[in-house]
């Protein structure tokens, strides 16, 4: 979460952060850019969804018409300040939605139940979302709530802004902006986090 906060809070666009966390880890006492005036936190929800929704609620008094929300995970510390800019540009130019996502290198198949292929699926149009997301601040609070109330399981918000048909678009992202989910991601985040601290 440190590495995440830092990230966001070297760029100049960015006015404010807020942190939805679980109040009862005390892990978040030791973050020290949870103290910077421009975090504050909420709790967090039973779902991905439910603590964005948190996040964007403790925004109400804060925010203006027309203000963007940008959506990172704590899990993706190895965000680059370029690719930031890169994705704050991109929506500037559109005035729609973006997300960083890295097209899929690999040969995809699909597989049934008993774990045969049933085919290979072209990786030409596919995508790997990342994080930041990026849009319109109340669209994507009144997509998110949509969903809640409608009982739709959302992995990302531009999922809940796909299903409100807004459009959404990808800038590339970095390799390097991994998901940290496995132990073996934290010994390369490590690795490039030093490195990038090299620089």
């Amino acid at each position: 979460m440190e590495h995440a906060l830092r990230s966001l809070l070297q760029s100049p666009d960015i006015r404010g952060v807020v942190v939805a966390i679980d109040p009862s880890d005390r892990r978040a006492d030791v973050i020290a850019s949870l103290s910077d005036v421009r975090v504050q936190t909420t709790p967090g929800g039973v779902t991905r969804a439910h603590s964005v929704l948190a996040g964007l609620d403790a925004l109400e008094n804060h925010a203006s018409e027309g203000d963007w929300a940008l959506v990172h995970d704590a899990a993706r510390p190895c965000l680059t300040f370029d690719a930031l800019a890169a994705l704050i540009d991109r929506a500037r130019v559109l005035g729609e939605g973006v997300i960083l996502a890295e097209p899929v290198a690999d040969t995809l198949k699909q597989v049934n139940g008993e774990g045969k292929i049933e085919k290979t699926v072209d990786r030409s149009i596919l995508w790997r979302a990342q994080t930041p997301q990026l849009f319109p601040l109340q669209p994507l609070r009144d997509a998110l709530r949509h969903c809640i109330d409608e009982g739709v399981s959302v992995t990302d918000e531009a999922m809940a802004m796909e299903r409100a048909s807004q459009a959404v678009h990808v800038v590339e992202g970095a390799s390097s902006n991994i998901k940290v989910t496995v132990e073996a991601d934290l010994v390369f985040a490590e690795v490039f986090l030093r490195e990038a601290g090299d620089r």
